[in-house]
């Protein structure tokens, strides 16, 4: 136009055209964005650690990567703690020589004297001899018996119980139960035979299963001489040596149970039967006359075994004891030895 401005000469667009061009600008925007807004936030933590961590905001100590955080270490389980050591079997070592003699008109089989509480041998006489030993079977069954149960538990006498020869309670009926540590007591102050069979069968389940674990745990312990055929001693099969039967004493001897039964002459329980309680009296010749001293342990007697015997006494602080096999009078030789044995210390 003449006077007028240059017209422009940018050609015209379509509405079409105009509004494509706006939706590309529009998508460049929000591509832009997405690029440019980590930078934005990196920096921005960028300064904002710098400021925290006491530096300038012009010399920003660096950022630190951030690594994945590291798992926690492993939880140490502790390796178990070793199994307790068994409890030492107590020795009676045959090394040394006697510490006395004594001159014995008619000397038994086989015998020891040895200290209860070491198992020092102060006299001895064949201990390796195996001979059989009747009722002194019943100091390894009582052993059994106070590992394996409590005083106070409940025994049904089986019928198998009252299947016995020799000595026994006599007042035990089927079916009844009676008080565990009372059998107990009518096993090693009179030597019942079916008490023994009862204890039996109530821990094993049968008297020939019991029997097994006694000969097992004779094996455990270094009983070599030692073999049982029963849990009271009656058959010749049971046989044992004054060495092992010194070993079996110090066993009892440690346990609180056996110690309190033995120590006694006589007793009495409640017990089911006419008259509620049952009278117990005892066999050992120490006791019976009254040798100072006496806290144990236990006779036997049979055919093929003759008398037997194992007696315990204690003097100014000394617990021997005593094992007799084939004794023609414990009664005699038994305190005859101990006195020997007690003038020694």
């Amino acid at each position: 136009m003449p006077g007028g401005r240059a017209a422009s000469h940018r050609p015209l667009l379509s509405g079409g055209r105009r509004r494509r061009r706006r939706q590309a600008r529009a998508r460049f925007a929000v591509l832009l964005g997405v690029v440019l807004a980590p930078v934005a936030v990196a920096a921005a933590a960028y300064v904002s650690f710098g400021l925290e961590d006491g530096s300038s905001g012009t010399s920003p100590t660096p950022l630190a990567v951030s690594s994945p955080p590291h798992p926690p270490p492993p939880a140490v389980i502790p390796e178990p703690a070793p199994p307790a050591p068994a409890k030492p079997v107590p020795e009676v070592p045959l090394r040394g020589v006697d510490a006395f003699h004594v001159d014995l008109r008619r000397p038994p089989r086989a015998g020891l004297v040895f200290d209860v509480r070491t198992g020092e041998v102060l006299w001895r006489r064949r201990p390796l001899a195996r001979v059989p030993m009747a009722s002194l079977t019943k100091i390894m069954t009582a052993l059994l018996v106070v590992d394996r149960t409590r005083p106070n538990e409940p025994v049904r006498i089986t019928r198998a119980a009252l299947r016995y020869s020799g000595q026994g309670i006599g007042l035990l009926r089927p079916g009844k139960r009676v008080r565990l540590e009372t059998l107990l007591n009518g096993m090693m102050i009179v030597s019942g035979n079916d008490a023994a069979i009862a204890l039996a069968v109530h821990v094993s389940g049968s008297e020939r299963r019991f029997v097994r674990e006694m000969n097992r745990r004779a094996r455990a312990w270094g009983l070599e001489c030692t073999r049982f055929a029963s849990a009271h001693g009656l058959e010749d099969g049971n046989r044992s040596c004054p060495r092992d039967l010194a070993l079996l004493t110090r066993l009892a001897m440690s346990k609180r149970r056996i110690r309190r039964i033995v120590r006694r002459r006589q007793v009495d329980f409640r017990f089911p039967t006419k008259g509620g309680r049952i009278y117990l009296t005892g066999h050992n010749p120490l006791q019976r006359i009254r040798y100072p001293g006496t806290i144990g342990l236990k006779t036997g007697y049979t055919s093929a075994a003759g008398r037997c015997f194992v007696g315990v006494a204690r003097r100014r602080g000394r617990t021997l004891g005593v094992v007799l096999l084939r004794s023609r009078d414990p009664s005699k030789q038994a305190p005859k030895l101990l006195d020997a044995a007690f003038a020694t210390s």
